[in-house]
């Protein structure tokens, strides 16, 4: 579509056209969602240069493509299709900056009011790509400047739809609900973020306001729009993933089951959508419900073998809180052969489901947890630059093997399965955590049968804060008092695990919060927020202790001056 022709075309017809293309992209995304990705793509890509919808959509496919996958190639492809897609944008903007103008808003189209929404979406997305490629700081600080001018955006929208200038055409809802989802995502996305971290990236003042945030993706999600179902994918990435990771791990799993309701009845067998199913059923302790779902979402599709790696990474972890050792480790073998994302990650799991066994047991496919451990160093990968921090943690943990006489991990599962809150998961069943007690308990009997080593302080420690947990679950507060009091008082001691001390820091303010111990719980995380540097998952770690302060609505101005 050249510029000529389109200075010519009236208004109602460019109208007419956006409304088509929406409706084409709305049936694109309907096949998406129904698990046919390349018919999907198909219907997409014969306008993706004349269409900012079409362009939009097509790049926001294989960006989710990208992030499952995690290969360097599809992140590439990801995000020149995507700077295609910002470029087809800019040629429908105004050629004159800025909405606030009332002459210059009035004078805005329908046309123009869209090419911003999706120009500033493109943004995002490219610097969330930004992100995901590559985690140094200067792309880190590149990433920062697109969100930067992609929030503007989305700011100066927000306040110029609401006002009376706003000329409202056919496909307004649409207009709506991306301003709802950009707004909403900021708000959310900013809120979990510590402050030094919202510096490094040029937000310096910003603080996203959660619940702002996630009201505004929460009618996004129930409106019959395009971006209903990023929406609807984004919430459910929050309240099933992130609280988790980044938070306390106390998932909303109401609000992620009302939010599945519709788009389940709707897609009965959506891959993504039975995904979330299973993952809402892994947090409310239904472990065995949560592995049917995840098996049907990988007999639902074959077309995207990504989908699968994710249910498998589920399933791992599903019958890691079963203990069943053997099951765990097939899903973690299927990985190490199939999956890009992290095979140290893959091939330390393993070796640690391995080292779970008798010794005298057979092991699958005749493999030795020794010389598994001793692979995962040679397996670390650098995306663009940098290795995840996990994979960074199981290398460390391995080279306990090295020795041609080494040292045992004592837990290595139920240490990997703490950095990702499955003690959060098991919660909920009185039967897991005692099973998981029960291990902790052996464990420590061997040690204690064991010579001392220079690894015993902190095996005995790790050992304390992951029985500290199984005493909180159970409603033991004091004993997981004890446990956590004792891995504190031996910081001296520790010689590797350096982030035992700050974590069971933040368990122990964790307890307090629940006990109502509130100033004794904020004066507990400003300690691990200022006083511990430089250990492992630390930046993880962080995100928790800012996710306590958050909820314990503790002052930020306070919580840098201390």
């Amino acid at each position: 579509m050249s510029n000529g022709r389109d200075a010519n075309t009236s208004e109602n017809s460019s109208e007419m056209m956006l409304k088509e293309c929406l409706d084409e992209c709305m049936e694109a995304l309907d096949l998406f969602l129904n698990n046919h990705f390349t018919e999907s793509l198909e219907r997409l890509r014969p306008r993706v240069n004349e269409s900012m919808y079409h362009a939009l959509i097509y790049a926001t496919v294989l960006e989710m493509q990208a992030m499952m996958t995690f290969q360097h190639d599809d992140i590439c492809n990801a995000g020149n299709t995507m700077k295609s897609a910002q470029e087809v944008c800019q040629r429908f903007r105004r050629k004159s900056p800025g909405l606030t103008n009332k002459t210059a808003g009035e004078s805005l189209s329908e046309v123009q009011l869209h090419a911003e929404v999706c120009y500033a979406e493109c943004q995002l997305q490219r610097a969330a790509l930004t992100f995901l490629q590559d985690e140094n700081m200067v792309n880190f600080i590149k990433g920062g400047i697109k969100i930067r001018n992609s929030y503007l955006i989305y700011k100066e929208l927000n306040s110029f739809i609401k006002s009376n200038n706003c000329h409202k055409g056919a496909s307004h809802t649409h207009l709506e609900g991306g301003v709802s989802f950009g707004v909403g995502a900021f708000n959310l996305t900013l809120s979990l973020f510590p402050p030094r971290i919202l510096k490094v990236l040029e937000f310096a003042g910003f603080s996203g306001d959660k619940e702002y945030g996630l009201s505004l993706l929460c009618n996004g999600a129930t409106g019959m729009n395009l971006r209903s179902m990023l929406c609807a994918l984004l919430l459910l990435c929050y309240h099933t993933f992130l609280t988790f990771v980044l938070g306390t791990g106390e998932g909303e799993v109401a609000e992620a089951e009302r939010l599945l309701k519709p788009f389940r009845l709707r897609y009965p067998q959506g891959a993504i959508f039975l995904f979330f199913a299973g993952r809402t059923e892994e947090i409310k302790g239904n472990i065995d419900g949560a592995v049917a779902l995840f098996e049907d979402g990988c007999k639902a599709q074959q077309a995207w073998k990504q989908f699968h790696h994710m249910c498998y990474w589920e399933l791992m972890w599903c019958f890691t809180y079963k203990r069943a050792w053997k099951m765990a480790y097939f899903y973690a073998d299927l990985l190490s052969q199939e999956s890009r994302w992290s095979k140290a990650m893959y091939v330390y799991m393993k070796a640690a489901y391995l080292s779970m066994l008798p010794e005298d047991e057979a092991r699958p496919f005749g493999e030795d947890e020794v010389e598994l451990f001793r692979q995962v160093p040679a397996l670390k990968q650098k995306i663009a630059g940098k290795s995840p921090p996990t994979e960074k943690f199981a290398i460390r943990k391995a080279r306990r093997y090295k020795s041609s006489r080494p040292t045992r991990l004592p837990v290595p599962v139920l240490e990997m399965m703490y950095m990702w809150n499955g003690f959060s998961m098991i919660s909920k069943r009185a039967e897991l955590t005692e099973g998981v007690m029960q291990t902790l308990v052996e464990a420590e009997r061997s040690l204690l049968e064991s010579p001392e080593t220079e690894y015993s302080v902190d095996d005995r420690c790790l050992i304390h804060m992951l029985k500290g947990l199984c005493f909180k679950n159970q409603g033991l507060v004091q004993a997981a008092e004890e446990c956590f009091h004792k891995v504190c008082s031996s910081e001296k001691k520790i010689r590797f695990d350096h982030y035992l001390v700050p974590n069971s820091l933040v368990e122990l303010s964790l307890l307090y919060i629940n006990q109502g111990r509130r100033e004794e719980a904020i004066k507990l995380l400003h300690k691990t927020k200022h006083n511990y540097k430089d250990y492992s998952m630390e930046s993880r770690t962080q995100f928790r202790v800012h996710a306590a302060l958050a909820k314990l609505k503790a002052d930020p101005a306070e919580e840098d001056a201390q």
